[in-house]
């Protein structure tokens, strides 16, 4: 069965693992995160509102050094539309929440006994990963009615390595994902023709902090197949598959908690990304 799984990875780009973790285990999740955000103190300056449009990307996150050096720490992001002009919430707080990033595998104990849990060691021997290390993670929240689009892009995009191919990551439902709330939606196959488009720093002086090279292509809706799945379930995903999820109308929220690994026997990371391992938070190892 593992060799039929793993072909099918190959095969894909992706694949999906139901029930990977417990009811319990996601509400550790849930419930940790209340308590984050529950103590969470924004200062106005870092209200960055969260956004995947290209234009407001660069806006929101390039001006904004919040976001840049978010890699060794829980930081903050919010939807669009939630702040007035002022930088004050609209709605409660809790509510305009989109994520909460980067490296909540390191500094929270039941997010970090996630991500190097047994099982996900396990997955990562049976995938061939000799020095797996996690370079970043992430709760996303997906809030009921204004959770925003996410559109098609390839994780490599922002995580570039030297070979590609050497990104995977681990997105796990804290809550049924449904056609609904904003499940993903994948082009099968397309993992094996590289990456169009990255993110990178920009040089200093530049009024962004991060600027894009290359462009994304117009995919057709057509090509793309949803994978709505149930809390517990797990979905792997290749750094270089073309993914996106839609708004959420309805009334539920679709949390998730999502860490990357990258493979880094023989591979440069590179010094361009957005993301930088620091003195303070080298990438860790996995595998523990």
């Amino acid at each position: 069965r593992a060799v039929t799984l793993l072909f099918q990875f190959h095969e894909d780009g992706f694949l999906v693992l139901e029930h990977f973790f417990t009811a319990e285990e996601c509400d550790s999740m849930r419930n940790q995160i209340q308590g984050i955000v529950a103590e969470m103190e924004v200062p106005p300056h870092c209200r960055t509102e969260f956004s995947t449009k290209e234009q407001e990307q660069l806006q929101a996150q390039g001006s904004s050094d919040y976001f840049l050096t978010s890699g060794d720490k829980i930081r903050f992001f919010f939807e669009k539309g939630v702040l007035d002009e002022r930088g004050n919430f609209l709605i409660p707080k809790e509510k305009s929440i989109s994520k909460i990033g980067h490296a909540l595998h390191a500094h929270d104990p039941v997010f970090k006994q996630i991500t190097h849990s047994s099982k996900v060691q396990e997955l990562g021997r049976k995938l061939g990963l000799e020095r797996p290390v996690v370079v970043q993670s992430m709760y996303i929240f997906k809030q009921p009615g204004i959770g925003g689009e996410v559109t098609p892009h390839q994780d490599a995009t922002f995580l570039h390595t030297e070979p590609l191919g050497r990104i995977l990551g681990f997105w796990i439902a804290l809550e049924d994902a449904t056609l609904e709330n904003g499940c993903l939606w994948f082009i099968p196959g397309s993992h094996t023709n590289g990456i169009t488009r990255r993110m990178v720093r920009a040089p200093p002086g530049t009024s962004t902090c991060v600027e894009f090279v290359g462009s994304e292509p117009a995919y057709k809706d057509s090509q793309f197949i949803p994978l709505p799945i149930s809390k517990g379930g797990l979905i792997l995903i290749h750094g270089e598959v073309v993914h996106k999820s839609e708004l959420n109308s309805s009334e539920s929220s679709r949390h998730v908690f999502t860490f990357h690994v990258m493979e880094a026997k023989d591979t440069s990371w590179s010094k361009e990304n957005w993301l930088q391992p620091t003195p303070e938070l080298p990438f860790p190892s996995l595998y523990t």
